[in-house]
């Protein structure tokens, strides 16, 4: 796909974008910026050519691998993961203990921080709340 620049003549729209950001690991937050500045740019786009998405489906990888390894999100401990999933299903404790037949006391023990869920737990948990089990960041 070509474009017409302002000073005339034809230029290739893959390789405009890969001057102003190049496709190469992002090492800094400046650099970051830059890239969803573009990344923004392309999904604003109604028409996207095929340059565009494969330029747009790389760029995207690296903004992902360099936010998971300079900007991490700790996984949710098991009482605020539950706590959420009941809340925004409007059941009680002991609708979630009947339901997925685990004893009220321990789903009382992990809202409250004493205790964690285990693989059981979490498997019952996940097919109750139709979740898959990583919603719960599974920790021994």
């Amino acid at each position: 796909m070509k474009t017409k620049r302002k000073g005339g003549g034809n230029q290739d729209i893959y390789l405009e974008l890969v001057q102003r950001v190049p496709l190469r690991p992002i090492r800094s937050d400046d650099e970051l910026d830059r890239a969803i500045e573009i990344v923004d740019e392309l999904i604003d786009h109604d028409e996207r050519g095929a340059d565009e998405r494969d330029y747009l489906d790389v760029l995207s990888d690296l903004i992902e691998r360099y936010e998971a390894e300079a900007h991490p999100i700790a996984a949710a401990p098991d009482a605020l993961v539950l706590a959420h999933l009941i809340e925004a299903k409007g059941v009680s404790q002991a609708d979630v203990a009947r339901e997925a037949g685990i004893a009220e006391s321990t789903i009382s023990e992990v809202l409250v921080g004493k205790r964690n869920l285990n693989r059981a737990h979490i498997g019952r948990l996940a097919r109750y709340f139709n979740v898959g089990p990583a919603a719960f960041q599974f920790t021994e």
